[in-house]
């Protein structure tokens, strides 16, 4: 019954929309200045926020697929996975606009100088190449075995993810996200080593 709900069209479309409420939330509360006494550190803040909800429901897909034996689940995993690109686009675009006034010049010093930031600039260059890469069309220009090696870049992405919400959180010492995102993105990584281990020990086994 579940398999054939997953399958419906209107499923990943409501998934679609429902996922982009996050964003009209923030654009209407921008637009009636409903965001308190720093709009600029709030979207900032909720778009890097909303990123890591992406990427860690994105990173589910493939345990749901394989513990629950249904394959349906990973027709949702491309549009959670440019879902999160678009989220982490607006931080960045919100990082560059509001807090450096689209000073490109001082936005490269940026990078350079505050760790924390090149890291969440690293993960977002490896995004961004996931995003472009992520149709049927680069999948068959660069072949299955180049793209799964490169889109395997996730983990690399939710590492420095965490590594730029920590750094950025300890300036404030205020690390309960920091632990709470931590051991999401722990649990879906280890379950990833260990189900690569165990099939890799069926495969010797047989």
């Amino acid at each position: 019954m579940l398999r054939d709900v997953l399958r419906k069209p209107y499923v990943k479309q409501g998934l679609v929309l429902a996922s982009l409420l996050p964003f009209a939330w923030l654009f209407s509360s921008a637009f009636l200045d409903q965001l308190g006494p720093n709009p600029a550190e709030y979207l900032i803040r909720s778009t890097g926020e909303w990123t890591l909800r992406f990427l860690c429901i994105t990173l589910l897909m493939t345990p749901l697929r394989v513990t629950l034996k249904m394959p349906e689940w990973l027709l949702f995993r491309r549009s959670l996975g440019l879902l999160t690109f678009f989220y982490a686009l607006l931080h960045a675009v919100c990082y560059s606009l509001f807090d450096m006034g689209l000073a490109w010049d001082d936005i490269v010093v940026d990078i350079i100088k505050r760790p924390f930031i090149a890291v969440g600039f690293a993960a977002a260059v490896l995004l961004s190449l996931l995003a472009a890469t992520s149709f049927n069309l680069a999948i068959k220009k660069m072949g299955v075995v180049r793209w799964r090696m490169l889109h395997r870049c996730v983990y690399a992405i939710a590492a420095l993810a965490m590594l730029h919400f920590f750094w950025m959180r300890s300036g404030k010492r205020n690390f309960t996200e920091v632990a709470v995102y931590g051991a999401i993105l722990s649990v879906l990584l280890g379950w990833r080593i260990w189900h690569a281990v165990h099939t890799r020990r069926l495969k010797l086994q047989a």
